[in-house]
């Protein structure tokens, strides 16, 4: 046969590179795309959000991490700091936290080479009407294998390293999810502490009022000697005090029960609530607004900061769905032994080499690419409108507290100034009373408004400050995030 036509009819080289271009081209033509799956959502900016009036800047300081110690009893800074040793709660979230950090390991190794070494050993009967001759052929063997492999993704796509990017970003948000779950454990501590306090303040009014009501039955006593008052005038101020001693009770009962409140915010059984003991004087600190909001916000929120890295872990989803829709090269390489029975696995004669690169190109997958990036887009969105959501949530709680403030230090000073002008008649009407000039039900009467409005003083002084730590986890609970992310308050455009 005449070999110079076959060398005349070849294709040459360069065509031969030409057709292979060709073939690619045409296959990534016909492979799966992404085209038409976007997303247009963009996390909304403070500045998205009017707040300038309802948030006026005031010249403030952000809460510090020690706000508990600054409220002036040193039992609540205990009990917190106790909360958030024991709690259940945070214990799951610092498990959760642990995880997250696993899973960047994970990610994190997916980036790098692998090797591996693999034995395996077989028994077997082989066929004699095979590739191998007798006498291998219709013989049993022992065969053994010993392999040292290893193999890289060249993740031209980048799809490894946004899995670790992701990865890192849903840390930093389970992080900073943790120091919101601390945040809300602390000030649900101070709120019942506060609660506690509030009502020894009442037990106490209750207390002198069972004082007073008793004085006034001595009073009508005298009465009823001189003929001033009966036997109905003596009976009704024994239900007064009766009433009163009951007030008391309840209280106690009361008392009791956020006891054990607080304990099982410690974590803690019903008798741990039994030793906490009446809480001192709370201080009120300024509810001066810093400077600066709502824009430094974005950083001071744990729950903020938390949204802010769901959207960034989002999107780098997105990526690593967008990079599986192109082709996936994978090299690798494997030296070792192979050979039949045990005496000849280590011979020269014996030794494997394996090389070369895995391609994976999808062609057609019934729409399953495409889904999968649609459900990453949905993610994404998800997480946009949580975050905006969040935020909102966040001015207005803000705005919400600030308002409560102002409202109740309002309040304090019409109350003060009507349990003075209650206390002033009472003592006016104890006067008249003593004299026989006015009968019991106008003391009675004194007596009860003086009592609403004592309550109300005492009341009032403990909502404001409970507002107070209402404000002070509005404001953050002292958080103050570091990440570039976070601080600056920025997210990238939608994938």
């Amino acid at each position: 046969m005449n070999r110079s036509i076959f060398r005349n009819i070849a294709p040459p080289r360069r065509s031969l590179r030409v057709m292979a271009v060709t073939l690619m081209a045409a296959a990534l033509a016909a492979c799966v795309n992404y085209r038409g799956i976007r997303s247009d959502s963009h996390p909304a900016s403070a500045a998205d959000y009017p707040a300038a009036v309802s948030i006026p800047t005031q010249g403030g300081a952000w809460p510090a991490m020690d706000w508990p110690a600054r409220l002036g009893d040193p039992q609540l800074s205990a009990l917190i700091q106790e909360a958030i040793a024991n709690n259940p709660t945070l214990a799951q979230a610092k498990v959760r936290v642990a995880k997250a950090s696993a899973y960047v390991q994970q990610a994190n190794a997916a980036t790098g080479p692998n090797a591996d070494v693999r034995y395996a050993f077989s028994h077997e009967h082989l066929s004699g009407n095979t590739y191998l001759p007798p006498p291998v052929g219709n013989s049993t063997q022992d065969e053994n294998s010993l392999m040292l492999g290893a193999s890289y993704d060249l993740d031209i796509w980048g799809k490894n390293h946004e899995a670790l990017r992701s990865a890192i970003s849903q840390r930093k948000a389970e992080e900073a999810e943790a120091q919101q779950a601390r945040l809300i454990l602390s000030t649900s501590v101070a709120h019942a502490y506060v609660h506690l306090a509030l009502l020894y303040a009442l037990r106490d009014v209750a207390q002198n009022e069972v004082a007073s009501r008793k004085n006034i039955g001595l009073l009508t006593q005298q009465r009823v000697k001189t003929g001033l008052d009966n036997e109905v005038e003596s009976r009704t101020v024994n239900v007064t005090i009766d009433a009163t001693q009951t007030d008391v009770s309840e209280l106690d009962g009361q008392i009791a029960t956020t006891r054990y409140q607080l304990a099982a915010l410690l974590g803690k059984g019903p008798d741990r609530g039994l030793q906490i003991t009446r809480p001192e004087l709370l201080d009120t600190p300024d509810a001066a607004l810093p400077d600066n909001l709502p824009a430094d916000l974005l950083s001071r929120r744990p729950d903020i900061v938390a949204a802010h890295w769901r959207i960034d872990a989002a999107g780098h989803d997105v990526k690593v769905a967008k990079a599986d829709f192109f082709p996936d090269i994978n090299l690798s390489a494997a030296f070792g032994y192979d050979a039949f029975g045990w005496g000849r696995l280590f011979n020269a004669s014996s030794r494997q080499l394996q090389a070369g690169p895995a391609i994976h190109l999808p062609l057609f997958d019934g729409g399953a690419l495409r889904a999968q990036l649609k459900d990453r887009y949905a993610n994404y969105d998800s997480a946009v409108e949580a975050y905006d959501q969040t935020l909102i949530g966040a001015l207005n709680e803000v705005a919400t507290q600030v308002a409560d403030i102002r409202s109740i230090e309002q309040q304090q000073v019409t109350a003060q100034h009507a349990y003075d002008e209650s206390r002033r008649a009472y003592d006016l009407e104890i006067i008249r009373y003593k004299a026989g000039l006015d009968p019991q039900l106008q003391v009675l009467s004194a007596d009860v408004a003086r009592l609403e409005q004592s309550q109300r003083v005492a009341t009032l002084r403990l909502q404001r400050l409970d507002a107070q730590v209402s404000l002070i986890k509005a404001l953050g609970g002292g958080y103050a995030a570091t990440d570039d992310l976070a601080v600056n308050g920025h997210v990238a455009a939608s994938p």
